[in-house]
C-alpha cells in the first residue's frame, strides 16, 4: 500500500481526501498494482518449492491459477481509478474488488490445501500453514484500505486449515491423532493473527491521526506565521506613517509616561523626543487655562481603557497656547489588558480661529439684518403715524364742499401720500424678500376674476392716457386654482402699472393661460405694451433694485425702481420666473410663469360687478366704542371718521387707562393702538382678556407693517388687525361686522 508519512507538503484538505473512503480505495488499488511484480516474484519462488512437493501437473496448475488470479485482480485495480473518475460508484468498485480479491485468494488457498492433502505425513501441512499465514498477514495489511477485500481473503485463508483437518480426520479415521491439539494450535495461530491485524489497524489509525494533526499544526503554524509577518509589515507601515505624519503621534504606557513620539510631536508641542520620553502629557501641556473637565475625561478614559476623542486647550513649550484635537486609543495585549495607549493630536488652532471668525461674521450679519429690520419697522411706524393724520384729514376734507382749486389740492395731498405709502410698502417687501421672511397665504380663487378685478383698478389710469387696456384669455382656464392671489395681484399691478406709465400711445395687452404641469398647474401670462421700450444694453439691469433703464426715465416718469425687483423675487419664491424682451421705441413684453395647485371644480359664487358702488352700512345706534390711542392727531382723525355715526365714543390715552375704562365703560368694541406709554396694546389686551369678565371685540391699530406684528396681535387675543394709515371705509366695515344694524350709509 502507498504511505503518507511525509508531511512536508500538502494541506489538511489534501490529507483528509487521502484518508477518505475514496482516497483509501485508490491507495489500495495503486498499492496492489505497484507491488504486482514483487508479488509475482514471490509466487514464482514459492511455486518452484511447490513443484518439488507435489506432482508436476498439479503444481503447474496451482501456480498458473495463482498467477491468473493476481493478473485479474491487478488488471481491475489498474482501471479502477479511471472508472471512479468517469463516475462509477465507489460501492460498485469495492464490490468488484472483493470478487477479484476472492479470485486472487482462492488459488493460493487451493495450492496450500493441495500440498497439505497430498503429503500430510511429511511436514507439508506446516508449509501450507506458512503460506496461508503469509497470505493472511498480507491481507491484514490491506484491512485499513479495503476492509471488504481484506476480510474476504482472511475468511478464505482461515477456512483452509479447518477444512483440511476435518477432511483428513474423516478420511483416515485416525483414533491415535488428537484433533483437539490441531484445533488448539490453529486457535492460537488465529488469535496471534488477529492481534497482529488489530495492531496493524490501530497503528494505521494512530498514524493517520498523527499525520492529520501534524498537517493541521503545520498549516496553523503557516497561518500564524503569515499573520505575524503581516502584523510585522503592518506595524512597519504604521510606524512609517506615524513617523512621517503631519499630526502628532506618541505612545504611552499604562503608567501614562510617554514611550515614543514622532517628529510632528516636536513641531506641534515644541518638546523634543528626549524631553518627552518618560514624562506624562499632562505635566507637559496642561496649564491654568486647560479645561479641567476635558483633562479629567482623558484621564478617566485612559484608566477605563476606552477610546476618547476631544478638543483641549494646552500650552506649548514656548508658552504659546494652542487648541489640539486629541484622539487616544488603547491597545490591548493577548491577555486583554491595556499595554499601550496611542495618542494622535492635531493642531486645530487656525481652524478654531476661522470658525470663530465665521461665527462672528454670522452674528454680525444677523445683527445687521436685525438692525435693518428694526430700522425699517421704526421708520415705517414713524412715517405711517403722521401719514395717518395726513391721509385721514385729506379724506375728511375730500368729503366736504370744495371749489376746483381746493379739490385739486386735496387730490394732490392724497395722491402724494399714497405714493409715499407705496414706497414704504415696496421697501418693506424687498427687505422681507431679501431675508426670506415673506409669507404666502394659499387659498382657492378664480384666476380670471383675479385678473379682471386687478386690471379694473388700473382702467382709470389707462383711460386718462387714452390707452387701451386689454385682457386676452387663451384657451380653457379653470375656474378655481390654489395659490396666493394677493401676491399674483401685486405682480400684475407692478407690471401693468409700469406698462401704462411708459406707454404714450397704443395699448397694454395682458394674455392669460393656464397649462397642466407635473406638479399641478402652470400660470403663464404676459404684459405687452407699445411704449418707449428698453435699450438692449439695459435689459439685464431692469430687475435690479432702484434701477430704471436710464436716469432720464426716472426724472420723466418717476418711480422708485423697486417694482420689477419685487415682482421677480416674488415669482421666484412662488416657483416661477419673469423674463423680458424689448425693442427701443417699439414697446416691451414681460413674460411670467407661476406654479399653482389644482382645485376640484365647484359652483362659483356670483361676484358684485366692480363698477357697482358698495354701500357702507352703519352700526346700530348706541354702540359703545373705546379708542385707545396716545397720538392726539390720530384721536382727532378717529373722532372725525365717526362724527356722523350714532355711537358712544370714548378715548383712552394709554394702555393702562384702556384697561380701566373697559371695566367702567363696558365697550362693545375697542380700537387698540399697539404702541402706547405706560402699557402697550399687547399687554393691555392680555390684561383685558385675563380679567374673566364680559369681553369686548378688540381691533388692533398699528403703524407696524410686518406679519409678525399681526401674529402677535392675534396671539394676544385681538380679533382684527388694521394697519395705519386708516381709511374711513375700513373703520366702518369693522364696526358693521360686529353689529346687527340694518342702517346703510352710502358715500364717504
Amino acid at each position: 500500500m502507498t504511505k503518507t508519512g511525509a508531511t512536508s507538503s500538502g494541506n489538511l484538505a489534501d490529507y483528509s481526501q487521502i484518508y477518505s473512503p475514496e482516497g483509501l480505495f485508490l491507495r489500495y488499488a495503486k498499492g496492489r498494482v505497484k507491488y504486482f511484480v514483487a508479488r509475482l516474484a514471490f509466487i514464482m519462488a514459492a511455486g518452484f518449492l511447490l513443484l518439488g512437493l507435489v506432482p508436476l501437473k498439479a503444481g503447474l496448475l496451482s501456480v498458473s491459477l495463482i498467477i491468473l488470479g493476481e493478473i485479474v485482480d491487478c488488471l481491475f485495480l489498474h482501471q479502477a481509478p479511471k472508472m471512479l473518475q468517469q463516475g462509477r460508484p465507489l460501492h460498485w468498485l469495492k464490490f468488484v474488488s472483493i470478487l477479484t480479491a476472492a479470485l486472487q485468494a482462492l488459488p493460493i488457498a487451493i495450492c496450500a490445501g493441495l500440498t497439505w492433502a497430498l503429503r500430510p505425513d511429511h511436514g507439508e501441512p506446516l508449509f501450507a500453514i506458512g503460506v496461508l499465514t503469509s497470505a493472511a498477514i498480507n491481507a491484514g495489511l490491506i484491512l485499513p484500505f479495503n476492509r471488504g477485500a481484506a476480510k474476504t481473503k482472511l475468511a478464505i485463508y482461515g477456512l483452509v486449515p479447518l477444512v483440511m483437518i476435518g477432511v483428513q480426520f474423516w478420511i483416515t479415521h485416525d483414533a491415535d491423532r488428537d484433533v483437539r491439539m490441531d484445533l488448539a494450535g490453529l486457535a492460537m495461530l488465529y488469535t496471534s493473527l488477529m492481534w497482529f491485524i488489530n495492531f496493524v489497524s490501530k497503528s494505521f489509525e494512530r498514524n493517520r491521526d498523527h499525520v492529520l494533526a501534524q498537517v493541521d499544526q503545520r498549516q496553523q503554524l503557516e497561518v500564524n506565521n503569515a499573520l505575524l509577518l503581516e502584523q510585522q509589515q503592518q506595524a512597519q507601515r504604521l510606524a512609517m506613517v506615524a513617523e512621517h505624519a503631519n499630526d502628532s503621534v506618541f505612545l504611552m504606557g499604562v503608567d501614562e509616561h510617554i514611550t515614543w513620539a514622532n517628529d510632528a510631536f516636536t513641531r506641534i508641542t515644541g518638546y523634543g523626543f528626549s524631553e518627552a520620553v518618560g514624562r506624562r502629557p499632562r505635566d507637559l501641556f496642561n496649564s491654568m487655562t486647560t479645561d479641567p473637565e476635558t483633562a479629567t475625561k482623558l484621564l478617566e478614559d485612559r484608566i477605563k481603557g476606552v477610546p476618547c476623542r476631544t478638543e483641549i486647550y494646552v500650552q506649548r513649550k514656548d508658552g504659546q497656547f494652542i487648541w489640539l484635537e486629541t484622539s487616544q486609543v488603547p491597545v490591548r495585549g493577548i491577555n486583554g489588558e491595556v499595554g499601550t495607549v496611542v495618542v494622535i493630536e492635531r493642531d486645530i488652532t487656525k481652524a478654531r480661529e476661522h470658525a470663530q471668525e465665521l461665527e462672528n461674521a454670522r452674528r454680525s450679519a444677523e445683527e445687521g439684518e436685525r438692525t435693518k429690520t428694526e430700522f425699517l419697522a421704526t421708520m415705517s411706524h414713524e412715517i405711517r403715524t403722521p401719514m395717518n393724520g395726513v391721509i385721514g384729514m385729506a379724506q375728511l376734507l375730500e368729503g366736504t364742499t370744495l371749489d376746483t382749486d381746493q379739490r385739486l389740492y386735496t387730490d394732490t395731498i392724497l395722491s402724494s401720500s399714497r405714493t409715499l405709502l407705496a414706497l414704504i410698502n415696496d421697501v418693506l417687501d424687498l427687505s422681507k424678500l431679501d431675508a426670506d421672511k415673506v409669507s404666502f397665504s394659499l387659498v382657492d380663487f378664480d384666476i380670471r376674476t383675479c385678473f379682471e378685478e386687478t386690471l379694473h383698478l388700473l382702467q382709470v389710469q389707462a383711460q386718462q392716457k387714452d390707452i387701451l387696456l386689454i385682457l386676452d384669455v387663451l384657451g380653457e382656464v379653470p375656474h378655481l386654482v390654489h395659490g396666493d392671489d394677493v401676491r399674483i395681484r401685486q405682480i400684475l399691478l407692478n407690471l401693468v402699472g409700469n406698462a401704462i406709465k411708459f406707454t404714450e400711445l397704443g395699448e397694454v395687452r395682458v394674455t392669460l393661460s393656464v397649462k397642466e404641469d407635473r406638479n399641478g398647474l402652470l400660470l403663464v401670462f404676459a404684459v405687452k405694451d407699445t411704449g418707449i421700450g428698453i435699450p438692449a444694453d439695459k435689459l439685464d439691469h431692469v430687475f435690479e433694485r432702484f434701477s430704471q433703464a436710464e436716469s432720464a426715465t426716472t426724472r420723466r416718469f418717476g418711480g422708485t425702481g423697486l417694482g420689477l425687483t419685487i415682482s421677480r423675487k416674488l415669482a421666484n419664491a412662488m416657483g416661477g420666473e419673469i423674463t423680458v424682451s424689448s425693442k427701443q421705441g417699439k414697446g416691451s413684453s414681460f413674460f411670467v410663469t407661476l406654479e399653482l395647485g389644482t382645485v376640484q371644480e365647484q359652483e362659483i359664487p356670483q361676484k358684485i360687478p366692480a363698477e357697482t358702488e358698495v354701500p357702507i352700512a352703519l352700526p346700530r345706534a348706541g354702540m359703545r366704542i373705546l379708542v385707545a390711542e396716545d397720538n392726539k392727531v390720530n384721536r382727532l382723525v378717529m373722532r372725525k371718521f365717526l362724527r356722523d355715526v350714532p355711537v358712544e365714543l370714548e378715548f383712552a390715552h394709554n394702555g393702562k387707562d384702556a384697561v380701566a375704562m373697559v371695566e367702567t365703560m363696558k365697550p362693545d368694541l375697542v380700537f387698540m393702538d399697539m404702541s402706547m406709554p405706560l402699557m402697550n396694546g399687547i399687554d393691555a389686551t392680555l390684561a383685558i382678556r385675563g380679567n374673566g369678565k364680559e369681553q369686548p371685540v378688540i381691533v388692533a391699530l398699528t403703524a407696524n407693517a410686518f406679519d409678525s406684528d399681526r401674529t402677535a396681535c392675534l396671539q394676544a387675543g385681538m380679533d382684527e388687525f388694521l394697519r395705519k394709515p386708516l381709511n374711513r371705509s375700513e373703520v366702518l366695515a369693522v364696526l358693521r361686522r360686529h353689529d346687527n344694524s340694518d342702517q346703510v350709509l352710502t358715500g364717504s
